[in-house]
């Protein structure tokens, strides 16, 4: 007891923040033995978690590590300590062995069998439990200082709270609602350690063309996003987009959104063109119209359009087109004919910016991984501090890859904060 202040509560050590990383690292510290209390600001615990995969929580990706390294980019090679030792496989193993079983879909996704992300979070909470983990919710941080090989934790509302060891997993600066407020980087600022430009990541981007409201919730599937900066081709991909009030959001435009953002601060104008047919050449597509188009005398353009678009675009579309909703398909023009097809290869809209960080799914920048030994996530600067999760810079695409992120480094700093 003497190690700490008088007055301030005893451990081993302190977990901040409880969210992904926090429970697994707080969940792993504890099954060693260890004294671990876990300080969450929230009401309860996994906040964040349950938004996550549209409040079904796409839990990890059954993709092999080395294409995880290679979706985390310039970050990849610092995480493959924490894959290796906490993989896709150990997270279903842990899961299933707590009672929830785990389902895969499109693209690698993983998901609990339930649907509900209430269900890996109420494992979570029982996990803690068996553990012997303490956890301290509605609990703000309002101070944290090294003193004499520990460190001194003064929460709001008067409780003190002494650790050998600290690990950070405060997350990043989006979705504060969930209680990411970006303060683990204040506070890692204030132990010395340098933050990464931040800067949202996962995010939705706004256009300059207001049409997009009339289309507001209509999601496409398998169309093609290229982005371009004047006569440079920057990213094209395939994917799903769902047009919003704003602009555009869905799976895709979230995936490309971290490089558009990037484009954008240099004020650099980026036009995005939506390939509605990529399975089809303009040369495939037209002769498929002409003979649409040569049906029986009195069909409206319009009612051709609905074998090729969703019912919500078509007036939209023939806007764009400048065609009159009730010209008869075979009075449209070659000239008419070939704006139309060449809409459908490449629909035009330019983004003007993108909703800000606190609206993103992910915070990309963060405590420098530089400062950070990947063997153990302890800090290279502060002897006794951990980091782990989205408080570290280094960001992937959707589809479970983040949230593995945060399990991973979570489970590698419990681990090494209890040998």
């Amino acid at each position: 007891m003497s190690d700490g202040i008088a007055g301030s509560e005893i451990f081993d050590i302190a977990v901040l923040g409880g969210g992904a990383a926090g429970c697994m690292a707080a969940i792993r510290a504890g099954a060693l033995k260890k004294k671990v209390a876990l300080i969450e600001r929230n009401d309860s615990i996994g906040k964040k978690i349950l938004i996550t995969g549209k409040g079904r929580c796409n839990i990890t990706n059954v993709a092999p590590i080395e294409t995880f390294i290679e979706r985390f980019g310039k970050s990849g090679k610092f995480l493959r300590t924490a894959f290796f030792k906490f993989f896709n496989t150990d997270l279903v193993e842990f899961f299933r062995l707590h009672g929830l079983e785990m389902k895969t879909e499109r693209q690698g996704r993983v998901f609990p069998v339930t649907d509900k992300a209430r269900s890996v979070v109420d494992v979570l909470v029982t996990s803690l439990a068996q553990s012997g983990v303490e956890v301290i919710c509605k609990s703000a941080i309002r101070s944290i200082k090294t003193s004499a090989g520990s460190f001194q934790i003064e929460l709001e509302g008067g409780r003190s709270i002494s650790a050998k060891k600290v690990i950070l997993a405060l997350g990043g600066a989006s979705y504060k609602a969930t209680g990411s407020m970006g303060d683990g980087f204040d506070i890692a600022v204030k132990l010395g350690h340098s933050i990464t430009p931040l800067k949202p990541a996962l995010v939705p981007l706004t256009t300059k063309e207001t049409w997009v409201k009339d289309l507001q919730g209509l999601g496409l599937e398998h169309i093609r996003l290229t982005f371009e900066c004047g006569k440079k081709r920057l990213l094209s991909e395939i994917g799903e987009l769902m047009f919003t009030h704003f602009g555009v959001s869905g799976p895709l435009v979230l995936d490309l959104s971290g490089e558009v953002v990037f484009l954008l601060e240099d004020h650099k104008p980026i036009r995005m063109l939506i390939d509605l047919k990529p399975a089809l050449t303009v040369d495939q597509l037209e002769k498929r119209m002409l003979n649409d188009l040569s049906g029986p005398a009195g069909t409206l353009f319009k009612s051709v359009m609905k074998g090729y678009l969703p019912q919500k675009l078509i007036p939209v579309f023939m806007r764009l087109a400048n065609i009159d909703s009730e010209r008869e398909a075979n009075q449209v023009t070659q000239k008419e004919r070939r704006l139309v097809l060449n809409f459908f290869k490449a629909l035009p809209l330019t983004i003007k910016g993108a909703l800000p960080i606190e609206e993103a799914m992910v915070t990309s920048g963060g405590v420098s991984i530089r400062e950070i030994n990947p063997r153990t996530m302890e800090s290279r600067l502060v002897p006794g501090l951990y980091f782990a999760g989205e408080v570290m810079d280094g960001g992937a695409p959707s589809g479970g890859y983040n949230l593995q992120q945060a399990f991973s480094t979570g489970y590698l700093a419990g681990d090494s904060a209890a040998a």
